[in-house]
């Protein structure tokens, strides 16, 4: 499957979902649920869904996220063609402590420690200019 493509429509409900591509696939091609896998931590995961859309050679799929998945630090989510071994995709979800060590976390702390300066400042400006 070199030339499919899998693209993240939305996460949503604790739902993955994405649109599979395979151009050249006829309304006949079969892409069977358990063709594609879906991996963590070396385990696969259940419920995965498969299914064709109107356009041929398009399809939807839908990988539910496990309650047990969800953890302190990163799981990552490896989605592939099991006959091809090929990776198709991949996903992350990050949570609990890690998060303070992200750069998206620490750029909130810069901004709000940033807004804290400006407010200094600017009390500092009135307090110290002569007054008109």
């Amino acid at each position: 499957m070199p030339d499919a493509t899998l693209t993240k429509t939305r996460l949503h409900a604790g739902k993955w979902e994405g649109l599979l591509v395979l151009p050249g696939a006829g309304p006949e091609t079969d892409v069977a649920g358990t063709e594609i896998e879906v991996l963590l931590h070396d385990a696969p995961i259940r419920g995965v869904t498969v299914e064709a859309l109107e356009t041929p050679g398009e399809y939807a799929i839908v990988i539910p996220i496990p309650a047990e998945s969800i953890a302190d630090g990163v799981q990552v989510f490896l989605i592939r063609h099991r006959p091809s071994n090929a990776v198709l995709n991949a996903f992350a979800i990050l949570s609990g402590d890690v998060l303070g060590d992200t750069l998206h976390t620490e750029v909130l702390l810069l901004r709000a420690e940033l807004d804290m300066l400006k407010r200094a400042f600017r009390r500092h400006c009135v307090e110290t200019l002569p007054q008109a």
